[in-house]
């Protein structure tokens, strides 16, 4: 089990930038990958980006250039850099953390992240 909580979200004005970061009650090291989520209003949930235990990163097309996710080991932490932000990025963003044995994600609760002058 591992509970994870997300932080950071907030009011930003397009072109701004915010820094999400997600804690988890555990280490993250065993974990076969950890990654960020987002649901829009009335929208399905997507993928934004995710990073692996050996540190390589895959992101949607579109933060690409834009969005970079990092993690710290040592304390627990992956984070989310969102620069030159869009009010297409207005969602809910979910830290996620996969389980390879057992098969199995976690999700955090979210936070809500809003794009708007």
């Amino acid at each position: 089990q591992v509970q994870l909580v997300e932080s950071g979200g907030g009011l930003v004005q397009p072109g701004g930038s915010l820094r999400l970061s997600c804690a988890a009650s555990r280490s993250i090291v065993s974990f076969y990958g950890m990654g960020w989520y987002r649901q829009a209003p009335g929208k399905q949930r997507e993928l934004v980006t995710t990073i692996s235990s050996g540190g390589s990163t895959n992101y949607a097309d579109s933060v690409k250039g834009r969005f970079t996710i990092s993690r710290d080991n040592a304390k627990n932490t992956v984070y989310l850099q969102m620069n030159s932000l869009k009010p297409e990025d207005t969602a809910v963003y979910f830290c996620n953390a996969h389980s390879q044995v057992p098969l199995r994600d976690y999700w955090g609760k979210g936070t809500l992240v809003t794009v708007s002058s």
